[in-house]
């Protein structure tokens, strides 16, 4: 017993306390003596609390107590500035507003070491309990959690308290798909330049905030293209031009009448080849409630339809694609890199699919390709259906 405390002294010191209990202090790897964050009943436990500590030492595990002493709002402060030259304007404006609002006002002088999983969960059940919606429970979280992972990525602490953390369910809303006759009618019920502009976002897959930021120069009009290498977004009351939202440019092959569309009007489009497409009546550009609720709203109305917004012509976009030609083409289309993101938000089964299926089932069953009058993969319909091709 001699022995084993005369090793243990030559790490560390124990001594007792006027209270009865015992402290333990140790040398770090730098030599400055510590005291361990709590003191003891016996000299055992201050014997096994020092041996596991030389071993963390040895085994370079070692984390100096006075890193995860550092407070939250230090800390997101020293990582958002790290991130942010990666991240878009628009979600650097999110980030910051969400470390200021969320994190820092219930967390932000808590020290990083103090923090448990407990803390984090009564945390997002305030939120909850003040009325938040899931959407930003769940993006305050994701940055709480990744300023956690970082922190461990640094050696301030061991591991992140967000960890076996349950989160509030997303409610499941699903986009409204609407058919390309539909999608026409809003086109020709919006007053020019307007028109065209819905009409690249239904028949060319654009998101909005890629179409207001379209030049001059973005036309190809002898290949019949489209170049998608910008966007406008609003963050904080600005406008901001960035990359489009996958940071990846693309290029779109345009349908005929939209080319010729696009080629009359950049006809008298004043300007040179940096002039936005689209702007308002000032000459500057547009703002996304300014034009929906001006401009969008009257022509979904005029055209008989009620509860669509322009992102739900890309979602329809990305289903009618999907639908005739697959997943993979309709993810250029829309600009994913990854096809899972067009399934899962954007691609919708088009109405009617699955009983054509069934009756194409009948007639394999009895050993036919398919049943007479089933669609083909790539057949046209005279009908009129969500298959036929439209012109605008």
């Amino acid at each position: 017993m001699a022995r084993k405390r005369k090793a243990r002294r030559n790490f560390g010191r124990v001594r007792k306390l006027p209270s009865g209990r015992y402290q333990a202090r140790y040398p770090g790897p730098d030599g400055i003596l510590r005291p361990a964050d709590r003191t003891f009943a016996s000299t055992t436990d201050a014997d096994l609390w020092l041996a596991k500590k030389r071993i963390e030492i040895e085994g370079g595990r070692w984390l100096d107590p006075a890193e995860g002493q550092i407070i939250v709002r230090d800390w997101a402060a020293r990582w958002l500035a790290s991130v942010a030259p990666q991240l878009k304007h628009n979600t650097q404006a999110s980030y910051r507003s969400l470390i200021n609002s969320r994190i820092n006002s219930a967390l932000g002088d808590r020290e990083l070491s103090s923090l448990r999983p407990i803390t984090v969960a009564e945390w997002i059940a305030d939120m909850k309990t003040k009325g938040l919606s899931s959407s930003r429970i769940r993006q305050a979280y994701r940055v709480l959690s990744q300023l956690m992972a970082s922190a461990v990525d640094n050696g301030l602490i061991s591991q992140t308290p967000c960890r076996g953390i349950r989160l509030p369910r997303m409610p499941q809303t699903e986009p409204h798909i609407l058919t390309p006759l539909e999608a026409s009618r809003i086109v020709r019920n919006a007053s020019a330049p307007n028109d065209l502009l819905i009409a690249l976002l239904a028949f060319a897959g654009l998101r909005v905030g890629e179409a207001f930021a379209l030049r001059r120069m973005d036309v190809d009009l002898p290949g019949g293209l489209l170049i998608v290498d910008e966007n406008l977004a609003e963050a904080n009351g600005m406008l901001v031009f960035d990359t489009p939202k996958s940071h990846q440019r693309r290029v779109l092959t345009l349908a005929p009448s939209l080319v010729k569309r696009l080629g009359a009007y950049l006809d008298a489009l004043p300007g040179g080849d940096d002039a936005l497409l689209f702007t308002n009546r000032f000459g500057r550009p547009l703002r996304y409630n300014q034009w929906r609720k001006a401009h969008f709203n009257p022509a979904v109305s005029g055209a008989g339809l009620t509860d669509v917004t322009p992102h739900d012509l890309r979602a329809s976009h990305g289903t009618w694609v999907a639908d005739r030609y697959g997943v993979m083409t309709a993810a250029h289309r829309l600009g994913h890199s990854n096809a899972s993101v067009t399934t899962r938000h954007y691609a919708r089964p088009v109405a009617g699919r699955d009983a054509e299926v069934a009756t194409a089932s009948d007639a394999w069953l009895e050993g036919h390709d398919r049943a007479d009058g089933a669609r083909s993969g790539h057949d046209d319909d005279e009908d009129g259906s969500a298959d036929a091709p439209v012109h605008v």
